[in-house]
């Protein structure tokens, strides 16, 4: 059974994730390094850090699912949902696509989950904390009660003083500060 090991996933990290150059994020901000978590959390050991990891960071009172906007937050769920189940667990998980489909049942988010559920968004990293924001809303407008957020990785660049001005908590396994960047 995977156990959580800060140290293993920040080499796992600087092995997979990390790179220095010039860079444009998804918010539009130059930046002189990029975190591609997907590097990190389709990679086995990594998909496997980062679930003990979200487990740990849940607690005991576990939401009734996690999810988070499609790409990035698709292979933290379905690893921390695995590990979850490997323990006995009964914690779902849900996708939120950047849009609601536009055939079938129209649906902007997907998972076994029903209105009323208690739930926490997962993210790979947290930048101006908009695409956690995004997920956030969509889950609202099913009828999911968010109970906060869970990343990756914090680049420190506004994101959680933007999670927190909404309301909301935001919890990380690192920072960019555990890079010795920021």
């Amino acid at each position: 059974m995977t156990v959580y090991d800060r140290a293993r996933l920040e080499e796992l990290i600087k092995q997979q994730s990390l790179r220095f150059g010039d860079f444009t994020l998804a918010s539009g901000k130059k930046a002189s390094f990029y975190l591609d978590c997907r590097q990190l959390t389709l990679h086995p050991q990594g998909a496997n850090q980062v679930a003990a990891g979200m487990l740990d960071l849940l607690g005991s009172d576990l939401p009734d699912a996690i999810g988070g906007m499609a790409i990035g937050a698709d292979p933290i769920t379905a690893s921390t949902i695995t590990l979850a189940g490997q323990r006995g667990l009964d914690l779902k998980g849900f996708i939120v696509r950047k849009e609601a489909k536009q055939h079938g049942m129209g649906r902007q988010v997907e998972g076994p989950v029903v209105a009323g559920q208690r739930v926490v968004i997962v993210e790979d990293v947290v930048t101006s904390g908009g695409s956690a924001l995004a997920a956030v809303a969509a889950a609202r407008d099913f009828g999911l009660k968010v109970e906060g957020i869970l990343a990756v990785i914090d680049r420190l660049e506004g994101g959680r003083e933007a999670i927190e001005e909404a309301g909301l908590s935001l919890k990380t396994l690192l920072t960019v500060k555990d890079f010795g960047i920021g």
